[in-house]
Parts: structure tokens; sequence; C-alpha cells
């Protein structure tokens, strides 16, 4: 019988109008002439929003060794706790559970996102909104900044590199809600100049923005529900996109709404710690012990990911699942990070 061994997956990438081409620095291969935003890197979702993910299902692909060509979940229901362990199986099914798959799902959605705009002001259901409206998912992310550049505006104005997150002191829900309808809600938040090196973690109910220049690995639970409340369409002469204006301000907490501060991870270490997943900024090889299932997301160098009798060639872009019941080593000049199942 096949025993689970180190894992690599077919890419799933999303044609974005605020994107562009820099996820060909990781290895993506993409359709000349388009943008891309988003590649979606470790994915088990049965649905998606239509405005986020597209629509449909989005469910990767494994791409090698003797499970090639099966989907994540049927790796999931071969080989159990031997792939994810206890607390990761355990949380698969909970995820099951709550978004209706019918099945044990992959517990985290694992992403490279490219904002050659800014992307739309957004928030993610708070715990309170999730209880009380099926449908609505939990959505906790974190963005770990790989590169930056100057950001344009269509007028030929530069952007700094910026991640807008959390509200400036004071803001009310009147406020907040007057200033969507006059255009000027960016206003109300919180911004920082994006470093790469450095991550930041958005809990559900935090509303935020990526910034133009952008390029970001996110790792977040396996959600797609986003409410949207501003898309800067007078700025970039985008189409309008549905506004979910009401939602958002049932979700966002106006008494407590500044995040912690971003972590600076540019000589490695723990990058982020929730209560579903950590992330650990790990340079060159390092051991992946037994017991705990982990992602490794490669963005620059190469080398190779050992164990379970398998070596797999990694690089720029290469993201890999490590079993549990795996013992692995990373080796090599590599850059990534670890992300561990919680």
């Amino acid at each position: 019988m096949t025993k689970p061994y180190p894992m690599t997956f077919e890419p799933i990438l999303k044609e974005k109008v605020w994107g562009g081409r820099r996820l060909e620095r990781l290895g993506k291969t993409l359709t000349p002439g388009a943008s891309f935003g988003e590649s979606w890197e470790l994915a088990d979702l049965a649905s998606t929003s239509a405005s986020g993910g597209g629509g449909g299902s989005a469910v990767s692909i494994i791409r090698n060794g003797p499970m090639r060509g099966a989907t994540i979940g049927e790796a999931i229901a071969r080989f159990g706790e031997d792939l994810l362990g206890g607390a990761g199986m355990a949380r698969a099914r909970d995820f099951g559970e709550q978004t209706g798959a019918g099945r044990p799902v992959f517990p985290l959605l694992l992403k490279y996102l490219d904002a050659r705009e800014h992307l739309s002001v957004q928030v993610h259901p708070s715990e309170a909104y999730a209880a009380a409206n099926a449908g609505a998912h939990l959505k906790t992310e974190s963005w770990f900044v790989i590169d930056t550049e100057a950001g344009e505006m269509p007028d030929g104005s530069a952007v700094e590199p910026t991640i807008f997150r959390g509200l400036r002191a004071g803001v009310t829900a009147e406020d907040f809600a007057s200033h969507i309808r006059d255009g000027s809600v960016a206003g109300d938040l919180l911004r920082e100049r994006a470093e790469p090196g450095t991550c930041c973690t958005l809990p559900s109910g935090t509303v935020h923005a990526l910034g133009a220049g952008v390029l970001v690995a996110e790792v977040q639970t396996p959600s797609d529900t986003t409410f949207r409340v501003y898309d800067w369409t007078a700025e970039y002469a985008r189409p309008q996109r549905e506004l979910h204006i009401e939602q958002a301000l049932a979700c966002i907490d106006f008494e407590d709404a500044a995040p912690a501060a971003p972590v600076d991870c540019r000589g490695g270490g723990r990058a982020a710690e929730t209560a579903y997943y950590t992330i650990d900024a790990v340079r060159d090889g390092a051991m992946l012990p037994e017991g705990r299932a982990v992602a490794v997301m490669v963005y620059e160098g190469e080398g190779t990911i050992e164990g379970g009798g398998v070596t797999v060639p990694v690089g720029a872009g290469t993201t890999v699942l490590v079993p549990a019941a795996c013992a692995c080593e990373m080796r090599g000049a590599l850059r990534s990070l670890v992300v561990g199942l919680v």
C-alpha cells in the first residue's frame, strides 16, 4: 500500500483586474497579455464566491508521486491522520462540517497574491456573524510580504507599497458608513508601509486591503466569504462589483479595531501563531519532525525536501505538504514559510 509522502500540487491561477505578472517570478506559467492576481497553492473548497474565487470548486490536484492526478481530498480520505496528524484531522472534520462539504477538508488555504493595484477594502465574518448566519465562514489570514515595488495610479502618480488594516481610533460605524457612501472610506483605515520579510495577521472581523505594489504569501482558513465595502472603482475605472456594506458593518468591532503590529521575520523565526495555524520563516535547511503535518511554501532559492523515501526538488513557488507520518529534511539555499496545522 502506498504510504504518505511529501506532495506537490498544481497551482490554481486566477486572473484579476488588479493583478500583474510577478507570479512568473514564483515559477507560474501565465497566459501572455493577461493580469494574474492569485495563485492558489493548496486549496480544498467545494465552492467559492463568484466575485472571489470565481465560483465553482477549487480543489488542488497532486502533481507528483503515486497519488499524482488525485485531489487533496482523496489523499486525506486515503491517509487520514498519517497525512494530517491527529489535530489536523480533527480540524479537517470540523471545517468539513462547517462548510457543508460532507467530508474532511484540508483546513487551510495557501496562496500567493500579486497586487499591481489596490485590492478592495473588505472584511471577513466575525465569530458572532458566522454563528448567526449559515453559509458565512470565518476567515483568519496572514500576509507574509515577499516583495514590494512602487505602485501607480491611472493618473501616473506613484503609490507607496502599503497594507491597509484596522481602523483609526474614534471611527464609528456611522462615520464608516458615511465615508463608504462619499468615497472617502480609505481615510478611515490605518496604513503601514509594506516591508519584505514582515508578516501581518488579520483575524476575522478586521477591515483591510492589500495595497498596490505588494507581493505576499497568504495563509488562511478555508473560507471564501468576503464582505466588500470599497473597490477603488473611481480611482482605477474598474467595473463596479457588488458591495456588502450591511454585512461588513455587522462584523467590524468599532471599539477594538486596531490590529497587532507586523512581525519582523527578516532573520527568520515565528511569523504568526493563531488558533488554526502557525507560520515560521525559515532560511536554508531544517528538519521537519514527525507527528505534525506542515506545508512548506518556498519563495526563494533552490533545494530539496527529502523524506518517506522521496526526494522532491523545490524552488521559488513550490509548495509541499509534508505528512505527519514522515520525518523530512529541507536542504539547500532556501527561503520558505513552514505552515503548521493546529
